[in-house]
């Protein structure tokens, strides 16, 4: 015990030597844009230089350099794209791509993001409230003193007559008082920053421990997915692992060749990674927003009151306020509802969905609407999807992960949240007709999507005419015309 304990000190004492590190790094005059690059391209050489050395699983097959080094900058990217099959891969190799992508998530980044935002901060600040308390009285009374100094000058030349002791120590009082309140502002906005990156850490271990056990307990007690795994000699904990970190960072890879689809009578198994999905991508600021508010309520801590009063003043894009984070709430939803009636409707009796009952159908058609959104894996072979299908998906993934279709009354509010407006700007009283009202493009988008699903019978039988390619420029010359 006492060793464990020895270890645990010196653990912690290298935390903080580390973060120390950090943030004198990041105290220097960089931008930004050149910070994030760097990471990249230092994380992605590691990365490179531990899958070179990992050797492959097959010894009769070795990737080339090329692309290995094409595979690192992909899952650290989370791009999801790869030149070598997945199989190939040893478990070593499965871990190190684990890794390079959990840095790599777009959580994981927004959390050193705060770290950045904390190192900003002017280091006489970097202090507990009680210790600004304590600091605070030695710089009133030398600011005290200047003003004292001052005033006896202009008394003795006649231009000020001093007040009495009793109304000099009051005033001093009321400085000294005031001189506390802004030290204990900036302490507790330093201090709020701080707990908001404690706080997306938590939530990104949280959720990854939590998914990873559900998933590899969910294969233990079922017989399909553990002879899935063992036909190909993947280990169950590394594959529990990997497709949750996967899945939550948006990457899209999974340890096999096929992807989900040897697992596309497996519901279990997918609603589990739909969960990890949406809580990594489109509906992580509604959780971190849900997550501060039971922590205010529970812990009662000033600072996560201080976070949901100032969320625009934090620094950091995820956070929004409880009508902004509804209305992505319902724009989310309301995407994947569009994706799996048009998919069910159009899909339900396709060569892609054979073999499948009822309830896998729907699950697997939920999960492909899901992965659309930036996610990638497929559970459906998608050259035998419809081409209506397609450009639905392609329009979804074109879409950034935070867009929400706004009222026009809240859209002033959540434009002056981005910087992008003035608080003080009017609010326009709108209708609910001008509420529906979409771009051009947008109304392009829906037309072409609508003449595919019309005409898809003549698209089979007669591709050369009835292509996506011909309708896209017959629509685009009807709506310029």
């Amino acid at each position: 015990m006492e060793k464990l304990a020895c270890c645990c000190r010196k653990l912690g004492q290298f935390c903080r030597d580390s973060c120390n590190r950090v943030t004198c790094f990041l105290d220097l005059p960089v931008h930004p844009l050149w910070l994030q690059l760097i990471y990249f391209l230092i994380v992605s050489l590691l990365g490179c230089l531990a899958l070179t050395v990992s050797k492959p699983r097959t010894t009769s097959f070795r990737p080339k350099f090329v692309d290995v080094f094409f595979t690192s900058v992909s899952a650290t990217t989370t791009s999801s794209m790869s030149t070598v099959e997945m199989e190939v891969f040893s478990n070593t190799q499965l871990i190190t791509m684990t890794i390079l992508m959990f840095v790599g998530g777009e959580v994981f980044i927004s959390m050193l993001g705060l770290q950045y935002a904390r190192s900003k901060f002017p280091k006489n600040h970097r202090s507990t409230v009680d210790q600004n308390r304590a600091s605070s009285t030695a710089i009133n009374v030398n600011l005290m003193s200047q003003i004292h100094n001052s005033l006896n000058k202009q008394n003795k030349l006649g231009l000020i007559a001093l007040p009495g002791p009793e109304s000099e120590k009051r005033n001093q009082n009321d400085v000294e008082q005031a001189g506390i309140i802004c030290l204990d502002s900036l302490s507790l906005e330093y201090n709020s920053v701080m707990a908001l990156g404690y706080v997306v850490l938590g939530y990104l271990l949280v959720v990854i421990l939590v998914g990873s056990g559900s998933v590899f307990l969910y294969i233990s007690l079922d017989s399909t997915a553990r002879t899935v795994l063992k036909s190909k000699g993947l280990d169950f904990k590394t594959f529990s692992v990997f497709s949750v970190v996967s899945s939550f960072t948006n990457c899209g890879f999974i340890p096999t060749n096929e992807n989900l689809m040897v697992f596309k009578k497996n519901s279990g198994l997918q609603l589990l990674l739909i969960s990890q999905i949406l809580m990594g991508n489109t509906l992580y600021p509604p959780c971190l927003l849900l997550v501060t508010w039971v922590l205010k309520k529970t812990s009662k801590r000033p600072e996560f009151s201080f976070i949901l009063r100032n969320y625009r003043d934090m620094g950091y894009s995820h956070l929004v306020s409880l009508p902004h984070a509804a209305l992505l709430f319902v724009t989310v939803f309301g995407f994947i509802s569009i994706a799996i009636v048009l998919f069910c409707c159009m899909e339900w009796n396709s060569e892609a969905l054979d073999g499948l009952n009822s309830y896998q159908k729907l699950v697997g058609s939920l999960n492909q609407a899901v992965n659309a959104r930036h996610a990638g894996e497929s559970v459906f072979d998608l050259s035998s999807i419809s081409p209506a299908i397609l450009l639905l998906f392609i329009v979804m993934m074109y879409l950034p992960p935070h867009t929400t279709f706004l009222p026009t009354k809240y859209h002033d509010q959540v434009a002056s949240e981005n910087g992008k407006g003035s608080p003080n700007r009017r609010k326009l009283q709108t209708s609910f007709m001008d509420c529906l009202m979409l771009s051009q493009l947008s109304y392009l988008v829906v037309f072409i999507i609508l003449i595919c699903i019309t005409e898809r019978q003549k698209m089979k039988e007669d591709p050369l005419n009835f292509s996506v390619l011909n309708i896209i420029l017959e629509v685009t010359s009807w709506m310029l015309e």
